[in-house]
């Protein structure tokens, strides 16, 4: 029997294409009775296959989340090229509540600085379902939204109290993961460039450290240098005391920027130093949303999964406002980071 294509598809069509009762498709997608694990991943793959698990998890996105308060610092919004983190991952989430018809209300944190009460009162004043917080992970700031139990979610932060959601990308294992690919490929004198951030940064080094130790080697091999912030033009000047203070890379054979932006600044003012890339040393960055592929070598880096933090994120509101009668544990989503190899790198032996 052909199914009408115009016809939306019901469990009953889950069930024939599982070959199941209807119950059991019932049972399946509402977990109310345990279903052996081939069965229920039939009826899944079935209701994936037909379409039904897209449909209906838009339809409930929809009708649970209709409006956001977006809370975000000042220096996120406009479109530059130091910027372009923060830029991508709130483009992804704007084209994502466009789609959903969710409307957003922006408001800036820090232009002039406003407290956890004031975000607080904009999002009662506007009526939304919950907020998002972007980067801007303050104790007290936290506390206060908490307090007011609105749903909420921090982008890109960490909230140490564990008091509301939070999604952000896997930094110390993907730090973790690109030093233990520099060791393999020979280096043991890697210098990491860095800057002091807030935690999300300190995660990139803690990775930075692991991956020595994990090897069995020497922390004396693992070098930290902190630039001042994370532009470019820092990162030319931190390399540039490095250069002066050791007299040249002083043993180092990579170095490991904190930040893509940290990578742009450096790399120029390696060559204006004589110093070949990556003949002479070694680059890796972090984001993957710098123009590293453009670079003279291409930059090695670590690409954050920027497009799916806001999605992400929107679905961990949605949890909450559903489950709020249950009173859940906040959730941490951490979202894995890949290394997209370029050719700033060399093999060592």
């Amino acid at each position: 029997m052909v199914r009408d294509p115009s016809r939306k598809v019901g469990i009953k069509d889950i069930a024939e294409a599982a070959d199941v009762a209807v119950s059991t498709v019932s049972h399946v997608l509402n977990g109310t009775a345990p279903i052996s694990a081939e069965v229920r991943e039939r009826v899944l793959n079935a209701a994936n296959t037909l379409g039904y698990l897209a449909r209906r998890r838009d339809k409930a996105a929809i009708a649970v989340l209709r409006s956001v308060l977006l809370v975000v610092p000042s220096d996120t919004l406009p479109h530059n090229e130091h910027n372009l983190f923060s830029w991508t991952l709130l483009s992804a989430l704007t084209r994502e509540c466009e789609r959903r018809a969710i409307r957003v209300v922006a408001m800036e944190i820090d232009h002039p600085r406003v407290s956890g009460a004031e975000v607080v009162d904009r999002a009662r004043s506007e009526e939304v379902d919950g907020i998002l917080l972007l980067n801007d992970d303050g104790p007290e700031l936290l506390h206060d939204i908490a307090a007011a139990q609105i749903p909420a979610v921090l982008m890109n932060g960490e909230d140490h109290e564990m008091q509301i959601d939070s999604v952000t990308p896997g930094n110390r294992f993907g730090a973790r993961y690109a030093t233990n690919w520099l060791i393999g490929q020979g280096h043991r004198n890697i210098l990491h460039l860095t800057w002091e951030g807030r935690s999300t940064i300190r995660r990139r080094r803690d990775g930075f450290l692991d991956a020595f130790r994990v090897n069995g080697l020497p922390l004396d091999g693992a070098h930290v240098h902190l630039a001042e912030g994370y532009l470019p033009e820092l990162g030319a000047a931190a390399i540039q005391q490095w250069l002066e203070t050791h007299d040249g890379l002083g043993g180092i054979t990579a170095i490991f920027c904190a930040a893509d932006n940290l990578a742009l600044g450096i790399m120029p003012a390696l060559n204006r130093a004589g110093i070949r890339m990556p003949q002479d040393v070694s680059i890796v960055g972090f984001d993957g949303v710098a123009l590293g592929e453009f670079t003279s070598p291409s930059l090695t880096t670590v690409t954050v999964p920027l497009e799916h933090m806001g999605p992400s994120a929107l679905h961990l509101l949605e949890r909450r406002i559903i489950n709020t009668a249950l009173n859940p544990p906040a959730h941490r989503l951490e979202l894995g980071c890949r290394l997209t190899i370029r050719g700033s790198v060399r093999t060592i032996g």
